[in-house]
C-alpha cells in the first residue's frame, strides 16, 4: 500500500480511521480504494472547450466517473437513462444482494444500494467501476458484530435518480422485492451473470441459486427463464419453510459457465468450481511458451496452473472459448 498516497488522500484517511481494527483488515479491502481515488477526478465533461472529436463510441463505453462531481441539476437527472450493460448489471444485482430505496421520507427519487462483505470486497470495486458514472460517493467501510465477532464489509449508493425510481417501481410494486414479470427480456447473460456473483452457492455438483426471500410464483417465473431461454436443467429444492432455491444440474454446468464466463469477475469463478473439475479439465495439455520459445506437457489443467502460478479457471475458460490469441501474450494451451 502507498503510504505517502494515503497521507495525501481524505478520502483513504477518513476509511481508515473508521476502522477499530486495521489488523482484521485485508490489504485487497483498500487496495480498491486507492485505485479508485487515484482516478475519480476525472468526469464526462471535457476539460477543453474547443474539443471537436466527433468519433462514434458505442453507448455506454464512455462513461467515466461522476463521484465527487458535486449535485445534479434536475434536468440533468431526468435525462439520464441506462446503456443496455449497465441497466443489465443493476438488474443482476436487484435479483440478487441490490436494493433500491428512497433515502428519506420526502425523497422523489430512489437509489441504488449495494454491500458486500470483504471476502468479496473484489466483486463490490468490479460493481462500483462500472456503475459510478450514477454515484456522487465512492464505497464506504462498514463493521457489524455478529456472534461476538467483528466483520467488515464495503457499501456503495447511487445518486437518487428517476431511471432508479422506475427501476424501484418495476421490482417493488407492492414494497416488497418481486421477479417482475418480464424477466425473460430482462435477464440477459450480463445479468445472469451478477445474479449468480450475488446469489450463487457453490456446491460439489452444480450450482444453487439463493432464492429465499422470493414467493414460489416469482422463483418458478425466474427458473422458468433458465429453462427456456438458456436450456439449462433446474430442479427446485426446498431450504426451509416456505423458503425455496433454484438448483441447476451438473450436466448445465459447462454450459451455463459458458454463457456468464465473459461478463464474471475472477473471483467469483470459485462458484464453477464442480464445471472446471470435471473429468474433461484432466484431460494432458500442452502449454507453448512465446517468451522463451519452449512447449512443456502437462498431465492436467490444475498441474499447468501451479506450474504456471495461474488460476485454473483462466486456463479452463482459454478451452471454453476457443481462444487463440496467447495468454498475456506468452502462453497459448492445447489439449493432447
Amino acid at each position: 500500500m502507498n503510504s505517502s498516497f494515503i497521507k495525501k488522500n481524505n478520502l483513504i484517511k477518513s476509511q481508515i480511521r473508521s476502522l477499530h481494527n486495521k489488523s482484521d483488515l485485508d490489504p485487497w479491502f483498500i487496495t480498491g480504494l486507492i485505485d479508485f481515488s487515484s482516478i475519480r477526478q476525472f468526469s464526462t465533461k471535457s476539460s477543453n472547450t474547443n474539443d471537436t472529436n466527433l468519433n462514434l463510441v458505442i453507448w455506454g463505453t464512455n462513461l467515466t466517473s461522476q463521484v465527487g462531481t458535486g449535485r445534479f441539476t434536475k434536468q440533468v437527472s431526468n435525462m439520464i437513462k441506462f446503456p443496455p450493460y449497465q441497466y443489465s448489471v443493476i438488474i443482476g444485482l436487484l435479483l440478487s444482494d441490490g436494493w433500491i430505496v428512497f433515502s428519506s421520507k420526502t425523497s422523489k427519487n430512489a437509489r441504488l444500494g449495494f454491500k458486500q462483505y470483504r471476502a468479496h470486497s473484489k466483486y463490490l470495486w468490479f460493481v462500483f467501476n462500472i456503475l459510478s458514472h450514477y454515484c456522487s460517493d465512492s464505497p464506504q467501510l462498514r463493521s457489524t458484530i455478529r456472534a461476538g465477532s467483528r466483520h467488515y464489509s464495503l457499501e456503495f449508493f447511487s445518486r437518487s435518480l428517476p431511471c432508479m425510481t422506475e427501476l424501484r417501481s418495476l421490482f417493488y410494486p407492492n414494497g416488497v422485492k418481486i421477479v417482475p414479470n418480464n424477466i425473460y427480456e430482462l435477464l440477459t447473460p450480463v445479468a445472469l451473470a451478477h445474479l449468480i456473483m450475488g446469489d450463487g452457492s457453490i456446491q460439489r455438483h452444480g450450482l444453487i441459486i439463493c432464492t429465499d426471500s422470493y414467493t414460489v410464483k416469482d422463483i418458478v417465473r425466474l427458473m422458468n427463464v433458465l429453462i427456456i431461454r438458456y436450456r439449462l436443467e433446474c430442479i427446485l429444492r426446498a431450504h426451509r419453510q416456505n423458503q425455496y432455491r433454484i438448483y441447476i444440474k451438473q450436466c448445465s454446468m459447462t454450459s451455463l459457465l459458458n454463457i456468464v464466463s465473459p461478463f464474471m469477475h475472477s473471483s467469483m469463478l470459485y462458484k464453477f468450481k464442480s464445471a472446471l473439475s470435471n473429468p474433461s479439465n484432466r484431460n494432458k495439455i500442452k502449454v507453448f511458451d512465446l517468451q522463451e520459445k519452449t512447449t512443456t506437457s502437462y498431465n492436467s489443467i490444475s498441474e499447468a496452473a501451479r506450474a504456471l502460478k495461474i488460476n485454473k479457471a483462466i486456463i479452463a475458460l482459454y478451452f471454453s472459448r476457443n481462444q487463440q490469441k496467447p495468454y498475456k501474450g506468452i502462453y497459448t494451451f492445447k489439449k493432447l
